[in-house]
C-alpha cells in the first residue's frame, strides 16, 4: 500500500439464512471495489448470514469455526483481488457462538474480532459477549481497529483501540429505525474525539419485520463526513485516506494561541469512575 489508501464501504441488502448467496454478493462487490481501485473493504454486520435469528438453535445452524469453510472462501477472494476485507458473519466455539467480523489479506486471515457490546436484539440475544481485549491489526502500512454496531455507542471502545495506535476504525454495522442518531452523528464524533479515520458499512432491506436504515459513511479525523450513502440503496462508498493525518494528534490551528493534543490534554487520573464495575 502506498502512503494514501482507497477505502470502500459495501451497503448491501443481505439474505437471511443462505451463506452461498451472500458469498456471491460478497465476492461481487469485493471484485467491484478492487476495480476502482479499493485496497480495504468493508461489509456489514453478519453479511455472510443475516442477523434476525430467534433462538440459538438457529444461530449455531449458520455458524462456523475460525478458520472454516467461509474464511477460506473469503481468503481465495482477497488473494486472487489482491485487497483486504472486513466481513461479519457467526464463529462458532465448541456451544457457544459469536458476533464476529473478521479481517482477510491477500495472504490469509489476519484478524479476528468479538463483538463486546450486546444489545438486546436479534443474533447478539443469543451470542456470547466478546472475551477478548480490543486489538490494533496491520493491513498493509494501515493500522486497523474493528469494532460492531452497539459498540460504537460506547466511547472506551474506539478509545482504547486510537490509544494503541489505529488509523482507522471500521463498524461493520446493522443499524435498525432508532439509531438513525448514532448514524448522523456518533459515527463522526468517534472519528473527532480520537483524530482518526471512522468507516461504518450498515445494511439495507429487510428481515423478520425489521428494516436497516443504511446511511453507511466514511469520516476524516477532524470528524467531518467524507460520503454518506442513503437510507435504501445498495451501493459502495469510496474515500481516500491519509493515515498520517490520523497519526498527528498535535493539531495547530493558530501556532502559539490555538493548540490543542487529542492525547496529550488527557487527564486519566479524573476518570476512574469510567472503569468501575457495571451494576445491573
Amino acid at each position: 500500500m502506498s502512503d494514501l489508501l482507497t477505502v470502500a464501504a459495501v451497503q448491501m441488502n443481505v439474505a437471511f439464512q443462505d451463506k452461498a448467496q451472500n458469498l456471491a454478493r460478497i465476492e461481487d462487490r469485493l471484485r467491484e471495489a478492487a476495480r476502482h481501485g479499493a485496497q480495504l473493504v468493508v461489509f456489514p454486520e453478519c453479511a455472510v448470514t443475516g442477523y434476525c435469528f430467534e433462538n440459538v438453535q438457529e444461530a449455531q445452524a449458520m455458524a462456523e469455526p475460525i478458520p472454516g469453510p467461509v474464511t477460506q472462501r473469503l481468503e481465495a477472494m482477497c488473494r486472487d483481488t489482491e485487497t483486504f476485507a472486513v466481513i461479519g458473519m457467526i464463529e462458532a466455539d465448541g456451544p457457544r457462538v459469536f458476533n464476529v467480523c473478521v479481517l482477510v489479506g491477500p495472504h490469509g486471515l489476519l484478524g479476528i474480532y468479538r463483538k463486546i457490546h450486546l444489545p438486546h436484539l436479534g443474533l447478539d440475544n443469543f451470542a456470547t459477549p466478546g472475551d477478548r481485549p480490543f486489538q490494533v491489526w496491520q493491513a498493509g502500512s494501515l493500522k486497523l481497529g474493528m469494532n460492531i454496531c452497539y459498540d460504537v455507542s460506547f466511547p472506551e471502545s474506539s478509545r482504547v483501540m486510537a490509544l494503541a495506535g489505529a488509523e482507522l476504525i471500521v463498524l461493520p454495522t446493522n443499524w435498525p429505525p432508532g439509531a438513525g442518531c448514532v448514524a448522523c452523528y456518533t459515527v463522526n464524533t468517534r472519528a473527532m474525539e480520537n483524530h482518526v479515520y471512522y468507516l461504518a458499512a450498515n445494511r439495507v432491506g429487510e428481515e423478520r419485520g425489521f428494516r436497516f436504515i443504511g446511511q453507511s459513511r466514511i469520516c476524516e479525523p477532524n470528524g467531518a463526513t467524507l460520503v454518506t450513502a442513503d437510507e435504501s440503496s445498495e451501493t459502495i462508498l469510496y474515500a481516500e485516506i491519509d493515515p498520517a493525518i490520523a497519526r498527528n494528534k498535535h493539531l495547530v490551528r493558530v501556532p502559539g494561541k490555538h493548540e490543542i493534543d487529542r492525547f496529550a490534554d488527557r487527564r486519566p487520573e479524573f476518570y476512574g469512575p469510567i472503569v468501575t464495575p457495571r451494576h445491573k
